[in-house]
């Protein structure tokens, strides 16, 4: 997990991380299946001014659902039976056991092998090229996933790295504190250092760059953020 040379400061350092097994949804949560889940009054429905905005092109059955915060994908994953991966499980699925830059491999992004750099998501599992090591669809690129835990910019620093826990809300704020007082807006990416206890995502979006699309890549905001580059997929203990 990390990188040693790539990436922002908060994905260095690499270490490795042991994890109990899991399983991982093959693709991103489609706009039919979360509507099953508001259907069933266990989800509220995507931001609807998110939706207007994001035009004809966003919207399918296929298609990811966006415009939904940290909360509304937790409610989804608790009502199907999962809940939400952890940002170690995200990159375990994504890099394999050889270490690999992207889910496919070492090699830049091309348009056959994910979305990215364009206007709008495709249908998930659009791009077979793009599949991760284990078999999984859009795990780059297309849209970015929420995931269970709080962003921690120091969390490959803690006692738990190596299980892949971040540390607590009372440390994380600390943290945070800490790059404010000492300048370091770039350490955790081109977002604001937060100032709250935010959620981490992972994966790249449509409106990306290659490069970031890279495995270790961390970002965040706040859960309560109705995006519309941005999903979700479940997970699940073994």
């Amino acid at each position: 997990m990390g990188s040693d040379s790539i990436g922002e400061e908060d994905e260095h350092p690499a270490h490795q991380v042991e994890l109990a097994g899991f399983f991982l949804d093959r693709t991103e949560v489609t706009q039919s299946a979360y509507q099953a889940c508001v259907a069933a009054k266990a989800c509220t429905a995507p931001d609807p001014g998110t939706v207007v905005k994001g035009g004809a092109k966003f919207r399918g059955p296929r298609k990811p659902v966006t415009g939904v915060s940290w909360f509304d994908a937790r409610a989804y994953c608790t009502w199907s039976g999962k809940r939400l991966p952890r940002e170690a499980e995200m990159e375990k699925a994504s890099r394999g056991t050889d270490a690999r830059r992207y889910p496919w491999g070492n090699e830049l992004a091309t348009p056959e092998i994910t979305v990215f750099g364009t206007s709008w998501p495709d249908d998930v599992g659009a791009h077979p090229k793009g599949r991760g090591p284990y078999g999984h669809d859009d795990l780059a690129g297309n849209v970015w996933e929420w995931m269970q835990d709080d962003y921690d910019p120091y969390a490959y620093r803690r006692a738990g790295a190596d299980k892949g826990i971040p540390g607590t809300c009372e440390e994380i704020r600390r943290a945070q504190d800490e790059l404010r007082r000492d300048h370091k807006q770039g350490y955790t990416g081109s977002n604001p250092i937060p100032v709250e206890c935010e959620k981490s995502i992972r994966g790249g979006a449509y409106n990306y760059g290659a490069e970031g699309l890279r495995s270790s890549n961390r970002v965040h905001h706040p859960g309560y953020f109705r995006l519309l580059m941005t999903g979700l997929r479940c997970a699940k203990d073994l």
